[in-house]
């Protein structure tokens, strides 16, 4: 090798050496499947924004524990948590919605009404029966939500009276929980005329001195509302329930006016006056049975005053 090809050479390997050290290097590809995550193990708290285990959430009776929000609860699971175990009648399991309008629209009724049979398990919008609540037996109703927004057609307001009256021949309280949409458009002026009929038969029963008791969830609204979910001589709703007849944009369209915070909901209805109790679901049960006591108290004193008001004459 000539003397000057030397230098060259040694400048060569070094400016290669410099490429190596600064050069970027090459990595190989790594691919990683990601993990099947089974979809509806977390629930994501509206008002917090905390992230529950749905499971924990159930244990729970769906009421999120930082935050206190109550999601929805199915009926039977609303049943279980007011009624003592081992003392539920369920009644009124033959009712089936007819379809008078032979209502058609995307789908028909009777379509739908087949979906959300399947889907719930439920007949219909509502479950009624008997038990006792800490010991002291109650006609109960119970809505739920899932079945068309329980909506109130022939039969839950069938179902509804019933419950009512039952009450009213046994001489107990009738306790029902709301959760509804309103009437159900379907059955038409049917869905309509259970709002007096349900309201008749409550007014028996208070001609007969005996209470009722209404609890409002999220969401109770027109039709429902106002009827028998209005009338309770003791009306409670769930923290943060949506209570109302027409939704906020109708009536801010209608009036012209800008709604204040907090409309509509069990809050502001209580500061109000619309209801007289708000109760957290998990102490709902010792709160009625509190209210049946001292019902139950009232009414026996009146009872042995009349007797021996009765007497003297």
């Amino acid at each position: 090798m000539g003397r000057l090809a030397r230098p060259l050479l040694k400048a060569f390997s070094l400016q290669n050496s410099m490429a190596a050290l600064f050069s970027k290097p090459k990595y190989s590809t790594v691919t990683v499947k990601k993990k099947d995550i089974p979809k509806g193990l977390w629930e994501k708290c509206p008002i917090s924004g905390e992230i529950v285990y749905k499971k924990d959430l159930e244990e729970n009776w769906n009421v999120v524990p930082i935050s206190g929000h109550h999601f929805s609860l199915d009926c039977h699971r609303r049943v279980k948590l007011l009624i003592d175990e081992g003392t539920w009648t369920e009644l009124d399991l033959g009712l089936r919605a007819a379809d008078p309008l032979d209502f058609t629209g995307e789908a028909s009724y009777s379509d739908k009404l087949a979906q959300h049979r399947k889907r719930t398990g439920l007949t219909d919008a509502v479950i009624t029966g008997t038990g006792n609540m800490n010991g002291l037996p109650v006609s109960l109703a119970v809505m739920d939500f899932r079945f068309l927004g329980a909506s109130m057609g022939a039969v839950v307001g069938e179902k509804i009276t019933r419950a009512i009256e039952r009450a009213t021949a046994l001489k107990i309280p009738v306790i029902i929980v709301s959760a509804s949409g309103g009437a159900r458009m379907y059955e038409g002026i049917h869905s309509l005329m259970q709002m007096a009929k349900t309201s008749a038969a409550l007014a028996r029963h208070a001609q007969a001195g005996l209470p009722y008791f209404s609890v409002l969830t999220d969401p109770t609204m027109a039709g429902v509302m106002a009827s028998f979910a209005s009338l309770g001589d003791v009306i409670f709703a769930e923290p943060g329930a949506r209570i109302g007849f027409a939704g906020p944009r109708v009536i801010e369209e209608t009036t012209q006016q800008e709604l204040p915070e907090g409309f509509q909901t069990a809050e502001f209805l209580l500061e109000h006056g619309l209801i007289d109790h708000i109760v957290s679901r998990k102490q709902m049960k010792d709160t009625l049975t509190a209210f049946l006591k001292f019902f139950s108290n009232g009414a026996a004193k009146l009872e042995t005053q009349a007797n021996g008001t009765n007497g003297k004459n």
